[in-house]
């Protein structure tokens, strides 16, 4: 079982900056692609990035391109999710996922394993 804890989330002014982190259990994470991604109230679940296992592979939406970058360090079995130039449209509960594979889907449904979300909003 994979447990994933995600925290940074906050309210920020638009064009500000958060940085979230996705902290896992377990010895294998490392060897795990994983994803964040987004709900707004009324609207279904939305890739954002996801990177492979070593980091050597990075994908974005093109609605973050540019603005968002993910990153993992597993020696602390932790992703992150460096988010720059924020607007309001922005503005949802941010989830991490994983798989125990090294395989990047952008559909949300490929991936077994999620934390709790951290809420992000971003005011005009």
């Amino acid at each position: 079982q994979v447990q994933l804890v995600e925290s940074g989330g906050g309210l920020v002014q638009a064009g500000g900056s958060l940085r979230l982190s996705c902290a896992a259990s377990g010895r294998t994470f490392s060897r795990y692609v994983t994803g964040w991604f987004r709900q707004a109230p009324g609207k279904e679940r939305e890739f954002v990035a996801a990177i492979t296992s070593t980091g050597g592979s990075t994908y974005y939406a093109d609605s973050v391109k540019g603005r968002f970058t993910i990153s993992r360090d597993n020696a602390k079995n932790t992703v992150y999710l460096q988010m720059n130039s924020l607007k309001p449209e922005d503005t949802a509960v941010y989830y991490c996922a994983t798989r125990r594979d090294d395989v990047v889907f952008l559909d949300a449904g490929k991936y077994p394993y999620w934390g709790q979300g951290t809420q992000v909003t971003v005011s005009s």
